[in-house]
């Protein structure tokens, strides 16, 4: 079979380092996202002591509880990018080098933003001291670091968009392939809505198509690695 014949998409090859960073990058991944969004959601219903609703700034409580799992996603996301680069086959690469790229971007502009919001917004609302750091505020749809937030998603957006590229199988590969498209098409709901308030339902649909992204990636990579296990078990020498 030809390189052009054959599947282009995660290989099947023995990698186990990355099979396992690939693993549990992806499970933890999936494990923020979902504490982020179950967050959200109290955070929207007014149960972390804000007014409710995406329009309203949050409580000194409600940008730990939202933004601690939010720090910690973006490096798992990335080693996550990682790994999938790591294994995908030769032809596809730069496509998965690309959302590398992009998902580096992401990961460096949301861990800046929410670092200062945890070590020095949170603290100081917390003893009602905003006074001298008020350019940066946390305030949805009009501050500069949410503009800065805004930007990290849509470079996570672009990473899956390119990192679908990397899936052309069937089966699992498939369903990659769309949640991640998905969550790329979500793109210009998520960079649009300082213009346009209401694209934020639309977006808050990366609670759905992000874990269900990133819990596909982690049951290929638990196949990929259960499979180089078997492989080199049938290569060892008998005793």
């Amino acid at each position: 079979m030809t390189p052009e014949e054959r599947p282009a998409q995660i290989e099947r090859t023995d990698s186990p380092p990355a099979s396992r960073l690939g693993f549990w990058s992806a499970v933890l991944a999936t494990a923020f996202s979902i504490a982020y969004d179950v967050g959200q959601l109290a955070e929207w219903f007014g149960l972390l002591g804000s007014a409710g609703g995406p329009e309203n700034s949050s409580t000194p409580l409600g940008l730990v509880v939202l933004l601690t799992p939010s720090l910690f996603l973006g490096s798992a996301f990335l080693l996550l990018l990682v790994s999938v680069h790591q294994l995908a086959a030769p032809e596809r690469k730069v496509w998965s080098h690309a959302a590398v790229a992009f998902a580096t971007a992401y990961t460096v502009l949301i861990s800046i933003n929410y670092f200062v919001q945890l070590t020095l917004v949170a603290p100081r609302m917390a003893r009602g001291r905003i006074q001298g750091i008020e350019p940066f505020l946390f305030v949805p749809f009009d501050s500069f670091l949410y503009a800065v937030d805004i930007l990290g998603y849509s470079f996570m957006s672009v990473a899956t968009l390119l990192l679908a590229r990397v899936f052309t199988g069937g089966g699992l590969d498939r369903v990659a392939r769309w949640f991640l498209t998905a969550n790329g098409l979500l793109l210009p709901f998520i960079a649009l809505q300082m213009y346009f308030h209401p694209l934020i339902w639309v977006a808050s649909l990366w609670a759905v198509t992000f874990p269900g992204s990133t819990w596909t990636l982690a049951i290929i990579f638990r196949r990929t690695a259960a499979r180089g296990a078997l492989n080199a078990a049938r290569r060892a020498p008998p005793t």
